[in-house]
């Protein structure tokens, strides 16, 4: 499984090189240090699956380049890899599209479920980011009254798509998505679409790739 890191720290970039190929053999995992080059290869090798994306840059910083990357490669899944842990920046990097939040500190088991609640459909998000949101009602997906067609909006609002790419994914009107919007923020019990993703997050709900 192709994936590849962006980062500008070599340090830090072969530590991650070392355990992925001890602990996560089944990745071949590519490294690059600035978003212009991660845009290219990505262009260049669309087999890649996985992007892990520092967000500061030398050509790109804060959650600028997460937009240009999920702008230009939509269907590739986005973990951001960040030493800035403030609940804030996490929620804005999902709000932006990331399917997981990885902070720096975190040592390499919690590296490794991370990477594996993603792969598995679902999101990861630091506890810090999840102890401070009212908790959703407790619950599988089917107890909470989803229909199939709610799940796959939903899946699609915790891939970073907006509601004109859900409307064109699915086929569906806009007026169609928003009722089904509202319907999901009904039954997780929140506001907006970075609290569902962080709903969906603390129920552990498996949505797909």
């Amino acid at each position: 499984m192709r994936a590849l890191l962006v980062d500008d720290h070599a340090l830090f970039c072969e530590g991650v090189r070392l355990l992925v190929q001890h602990r996560l053999p089944q990745f071949e995992l590519a490294v690059v240090h600035e978003l212009g080059t991660a845009l290219q290869y990505l262009r260049d090798e669309p087999g890649c699956r996985l992007v892990l994306l520092d967000l500061g840059l030398p050509d790109s910083d804060g959650l600028q380049g997460l937009l240009r990357l999920r702008e230009a490669e939509p269907d590739v899944t986005v973990v951001v890899l960040s030493s800035e842990e403030r609940r804030d920046t996490v929620l804005a990097a999902i709000d932006h599209g990331a399917a997981g939040f990885i902070p720096k500190t975190a040592d390499s088991a919690v590296f490794c479920d991370a990477l594996a609640t993603v792969l598995d459909g679902r999101v990861y998000l630091p506890a810090q980011a999840l102890a401070e949101r009212p908790a959703p009602p407790a619950g599988a997906a089917a107890q909470l009254g989803l229909t199939p067609r709610q799940l796959e909006v939903l899946r699609l609002v915790v891939q970073g798509r907006s509601n004109k790419l859900i409307q064109r994914e699915l086929g569906l009107s806009e007026s169609t998505v928003k009722t089904h919007l509202e319907q999901i923020f009904r039954r997780l019990e929140v506001g907006s679409r970075t609290q569902a993703v962080v709903a969906a997050a603390r129920l552990g709900l498996r949505l797909g790739n």
